[in-house]
């Protein structure tokens, strides 16, 4: 599943804000981590404010504010706000969708529609701050050297 930028930066400034809820960052301070647009991360925020995930914080040192439940808000509920995650098969098909093969198809991308969603809803922030803290105390992921593999070895 290919995601849009703003479900990418939605799902990054959730994650610096609940990782330390009583802090308040500037959307200036998690752009420049993340290396993306005050402009586009201040629409994003605009829209998590909205849905009351984060809040704003007027005044000198202001910023935002994590305001959700942690243990409770899914990967699935932040893509939802930028993302059509429609299903395949409600979607108008074309001539072939109404052979067997086409029926079929659309069938099982319906299928793989259904555990996207069970599997981003079933995945919290916290899930998400745990992974993020393995991933830390792994270092930095380093690439394998591929292995050729000689025909005698086969």
């Amino acid at each position: 599943m290919k995601l849009q930028i703003a479900s990418h930066l939605a799902i990054y400034a959730l994650l610096e804000l609940a990782a330390q809820p009583e802090r308040q960052l500037s959307v200036a301070e998690i752009g420049q981590k993340y290396d993306i647009s005050s402009h586009h991360l201040a629409k994003v925020m605009n829209v998590l404010g909205r849905a009351k995930m984060v809040r704003a914080v007027r005044g000198a040192g202001g910023g935002y504010q994590f305001a959700g439940n942690a243990r409770r808000i899914t990967l699935l509920e932040v893509i939802q706000l930028f993302e059509d995650l429609g299903d395949v098969r409600s979607e108008p098909g074309g001539s072939r969708d109404s052979t067997a093969e086409g029926r079929a198809l659309r069938q099982i991308l319906g299928e793989i529609d259904d555990i996207t969603r069970a599997t981003l809803g079933s995945i919290t922030i916290v899930t998400m701050l745990k992974l993020v803290d393995r991933k830390r105390a792994k270092g930095p992921a380093r690439l394998q050297p591929s292995r050729s593999v000689d025909a005698e070895s086969v």
